[in-house]
């Protein structure tokens, strides 16, 4: 059931830019970009082998805490299944050396766009907090008192948009890549993602949401020419459905 609704996912993958060496795409919300050792279900990665055949020795593999030895042709970054937008992917093994090191050197320039519940007290801001492992779930990051493991140094900035009593329009520049960033910093300022599943799993789903309410809007990054790409992602229809809520409401924007 869920291989099915994956390759269902994957029909709405649109492609944003493309040259010999690198493809950029806008990944549906829904859609795990590479199997994970604990399901067996359709991701990006089973696309990628389909249309670019040659991609399947491209990149670096994953090796899990149990030693299982997780294949991920092309994939220099990732987004979480219920995150849509704009990914980057490399199609040869110089342009994946290439633009891992752009992600190393933080010269990637990553803009999103997300629903919170509540309003931040500032307009704009910068969270610079470590993030390590949740104390209280395995599954969880933490950049709370109480994180255990290695704490690894993550900032994220943001500006508010729009807002009303409810929830606010966030653009947000995560300028470091930790696994759940922008989920676990905004958590840590009492503001999470709204229909976050995970952190924040007492709030109901608002604004007409069923998912997770981030959304990859923009990627700059280096071509192999050098030259400065940058490529954009449309907005999806729940993105676009609760602006008009949250603009109703608060009657300006």
């Amino acid at each position: 059931m869920a291989h099915d609704s994956g390759e269902t996912v994957a029909k709405n993958i649109t492609i944003l830019y493309e040259d010999e060496s690198i493809l950029a795409l806008d990944k549906p919300s829904g859609l795990v970009v590479h199997p994970d050792g604990r399901t067996d279900e359709y991701t990006l990665t089973d696309w990628l082998r389909t249309k670019y055949p040659d991609i399947e020795n491209v990149g670096e593999p994953l090796v899990l805490s149990n030693g299982e030895v997780i294949d991920r042709p092309g994939i220099v970054h990732r987004l979480d299944r219920d995150t849509s937008g704009v990914m980057l992917v490399a199609k040869t093994q110089n342009a994946f050396l290439h633009l891992k090191e752009q992600f190393q050197e933080r010269t990637v320039e990553k803009t999103y766009n997300s629903f919170v519940y509540g309003t931040p007290k500032e307009d704009e801001g910068t969270i610079d907090r470590p993030i390590g492992k949740s104390a209280k779930d395995f599954r969880l990051w933490s950049a709370q008192r109480g994180a255990k493991g290695k704490l690894r140094d993550a900032q994220t900035d943001y500006t508010v948009l729009a807002s009303n009593e409810d929830a606010s329009y966030l653009e947000v520049r995560p300028k470091t890549g930790r696994t759940h960033q922008i989920r676990v910093h905004m958590k840590a300022v009492h503001h999470p993602v709204v229909c976050d599943p995970l952190y924040a799993p007492n709030h109901a789903c608002i604004l007409g949401f069923s998912r997770l309410a981030l959304h990859a809007r923009s990627i700059s990054f280096d071509d192999m020419q050098g030259v400065r790409q940058n490529v954009e992602a449309a907005f999806p229809d729940d993105f676009t459905h609760a602006h008009a809520v949250l603009e109703e409401k608060e009657g300006s924007l």
